[in-house]
């Protein structure tokens, strides 16, 4: 079975961060929890527990994974921008969003759309994630906690460990979240097009809510 932490939803007990921290350099998988739903997260570089993620997801390759990152300017690192996309990104960040921008060479071409060389990126509003970004130093690779029977992610923690503890390395509970996937925005085609609605509001990006392709 995993470890299993309590942290406090605001102020997480450093101690906690930094053994999670370690787990994660260590190659482990771990559920945190994030300001739109439980999700899965390992290190950017590692394969293995990459491949664990889908596997628990019950995905295939083709399937984005997200980066999440600590602040908006750790975005042009692995992601290319234009002034119309940063004007956007700066309206949703941090928040509830996931943004779809040209892949830069920092990220390996596995984690990048086969085809189009996209990457999805994200800053979350949660104290916990900042406080394990910040612990960690570089960004989680991350996927929403939906398990492959399932339609909605899952938003607590016990339910997580009795359901998939013994396929992960760590849970983090810090209580229930919003249990609502982010917003999708592809921000690689102009005019950027909504792919999903989710827990953040097109309407805060100056964005027409549609459906994408």
């Amino acid at each position: 079975m995993s470890r299993y932490f309590a942290v406090h939803p605001s102020n997480p007990q450093p101690r906690l961060i930094r053994q999670a921290a370690e787990i994660l350099r260590d190659g482990g998988v771990i559920a945190y929890p994030t300001d739109s739903s439980y999700a899965l997260g390992c290190r950017i570089g590692d394969a293995d527990a990459a491949r664990r993620i889908r596997q628990i997801r019950g995905v295939g390759e083709g399937h984005y994974l997200t980066l999440v990152l600590r602040d908006l300017s750790e975005i042009g690192h692995f992601a290319r921008l234009d002034n119309w996309q940063f004007r956007i990104i700066r309206l949703g960040t941090p928040g509830s969003y996931t943004f779809l921008l040209p892949a830069t060479r920092e990220v390996p071409r596995r984690l990048q759309h086969p085809k189009r060389s996209t990457v999805g990126v994200r800053v979350p509003a949660h104290p916990v994630v900042q406080a394990l970004l910040a612990e960690l130093g570089e960004p989680i690779l991350s996927s929403t906690l939906i398990l492959p029977a399932d339609d909605e992610p899952l938003n607590d923690a016990d339910t997580i460990r009795d359901a998939i503890g013994g396929q992960l390395d760590l849970v983090i509970d810090a209580g229930a979240c919003p249990a609502e996937p982010t917003t999708v925005v592809d921000l690689s085609v102009l005019p950027a097009v909504i792919v999903r609605r989710g827990g953040g509001d097109p309407a805060r990006l100056g964005l027409e809510e549609q459906d994408g392709d």
